[in-house]
């Protein structure tokens, strides 16, 4: 039987560090006779374009998808801000998710305790926080036609189109709804249905899938920028959110930084399950590729490293291994080891990116 594939595209900025330490973990699986990979690596994003003058080829397009899993890293940064519109690094990850049919993002929030002070927020308000949105990916505001600047008279007019189908929207609530399942049992489903008729097709077809497929699951429905109040307010209120593109995009950052650093962060883009029955799958952490600290050793791997374990949750079905590296990172955490974004106000000398991925393999094979 084959190993399972998956396909590294570490892109721009910090984007090579921080996967470096993913195949790090990725050789311990397989020295310890756990679990085996096939990993081949491609350019994505500004890298792609110095190279091949697109930010993703047809070549690796391909590749991404007929691979079991694709990582990422990171793109962008400021050298490619002048580029043509339809060049910038970011189009490449757009392609990916729009071919791959990546529909539903993952984006999970959580407070590990030994970080709950860095939280802007208090301590008794984040500590334990454990909550995911499911972003529709696909389609909204960022995808629907037409689009475009055009000249209207005298001024120039922008124009970007909020458009959903029923079924974009019901393939969205089924993802929130079965990984409701799987944790608390709990939705809820954010839109702006008081004054978007998207929004309005948005909360009835959620509730019909509900109805139908979901009793089982308990459903509310929020206006988003109550929402986005009340993550602030109560964020261990909610369990799973799904919601749509633009509202997720927003509502997910705004929950990341209840958790106190992005660089802890990571996520998950699904689609549909390929001939293998695994799911078209991307993982990527949620920051970016901090130019600023490029090559200074001071990034954090843990989102990246988190991403791994989503990988191996929900496309290799490998729960025990997932949970494995998790922990190992929590024990890490708890024992005072911090990249410099962790530091607190008391000081003291950060480790490097190279040094937490050490640390946490530590930890693993500590829990052999």
């Amino acid at each position: 039987m084959a190993n399972p594939s998956l396909l590294i595209l570490a892109g721009d900025g910090i984007g090579p560090e921080v996967m470096d330490e993913v195949k790090k973990i990725i050789t311990w699986f397989d020295a310890q006779g756990i679990v085996s990979f096939d990993v081949s690596e491609g350019l994505v994003g500004g890298c792609s374009y110095d190279a091949h003058g697109t930010p993703l080829t047809d070549e690796t397009m391909a590749r991404a998808l007929e691979a079991d899993a694709v990582l990422l890293g990171a793109v962008g940064g400021p050298k490619y801000d002048k580029l043509d519109f339809s060049v910038k690094p970011e189009r490449g990850l757009l392609r990916l998710r729009k071919e791959m049919d990546l529909f539903s993002n993952l984006r999970p929030a959580q407070c590990f305790d030994a970080l709950a002070d860095f939280s802007s927020l208090k301590r008794e308000v984040v500590a334990g926080l454990d909550i995911v949105i499911v972003r529709e990916l696909t389609s909204g505001v960022y995808f629907g036609e037409p689009r475009g600047i055009f000249v209207e008279g005298n001024e120039r007019v922008g124009i970007n189109t909020q458009r959903y189908t029923e079924s974009e929207i019901a393939r969205v609530a089924r993802s929130a709804f079965e990984l409701a399942r799987k944790r608390s049992n709990k939705v809820c489903s954010m839109e702006k249905a008081n004054v978007m008729e998207s929004g309005i097709l948005w909360r009835e077809v959620v509730q019909e899938i509900h109805d139908k497929e979901y009793p089982d699951v308990a459903l509310t429905h929020m206006y988003a920028d109550n929402g986005a109040m009340q993550l602030c307010r109560w964020p261990k209120q909610f369990d799973v959110i799904v919601t749509d593109n633009l509202f997720g995009d927003i509502l997910s950052d705004m929950a990341a930084m209840l958790t106190g650093s992005l660089g802890m962060l990571p996520s998950a883009s699904l689609g549909l399950p390929m001939e293998n029955g695994r799911p078209k799958a991307l993982y990527e952490p949620v920051h970016g590729s901090a130019p600023d600290i490029t090559g200074m050793g001071k990034a954090n791997p843990i989102a990246c490293i988190l991403s791994f374990a989503m990988a191996l949750r929900y496309s290799f079905s490998l729960g025990d291994e997932a949970s494995r590296v998790e922990k190992a990172v929590e024990k890490v955490l708890a024992d005072g080891v911090r990249t410099a974004d962790l530091m607190g106000p008391e000081g003291g000398s950060p480790v490097s990116t190279g040094q937490m991925g050490d640390a946490i393999i530590a930890a693993m094979q500590a829990s052999l």
